[in-house]
């Protein structure tokens, strides 16, 4: 499994950018796939993730400014972000599960600026 993960970039405070990872290799549908962050210093955390089961999960302090889509015909998931905070500021990772085992992205960076 290969994720690639792309649009992560310096952005103003209240701005937006768009993530785009494209998940390629021994792929059976992208559910269960989805973003994590990890800012300096600070564990890794969910920021937005589609479930096995089809239901979606946000991180409470991105729910209303984040959106997670996903075109299954491409495997790419998106991560439409809006009205960023300088404490959005993190590599931004994509992440697929499968099999019992996690797959990460080689991360973006997102640096929003005050």
């Amino acid at each position: 499994v290969q994720l690639q993960a792309s649009g992560g970039g310096l952005v103003q405070a209240g701005g937006s950018l768009r993530l785009s990872c494209v998940a390629s290799g021994s792929i059976f549908g992208i559910n269960d796939m989805g973003w994590y962050r990890q800012a300096p210093g600070k564990q890794r955390e969910l920021v937005a993730a589609f479930t096995r089961i089809g239901s979606i999960n946000y991180a409470d302090s991105v729910k209303d400014r984040f959106t997670i889509s996903r075109d299954n015909a491409k495997n790419t998931v998106y991560l439409q972000m809006n009205s960023l905070k300088p404490e959005d500021t993190a590599v931004y990772y994509c992440s697929y599960y499968r099999a019992l085992s996690r797959y990460w992205g080689q991360g973006t960076q997102v640096t929003v600026s005050s």
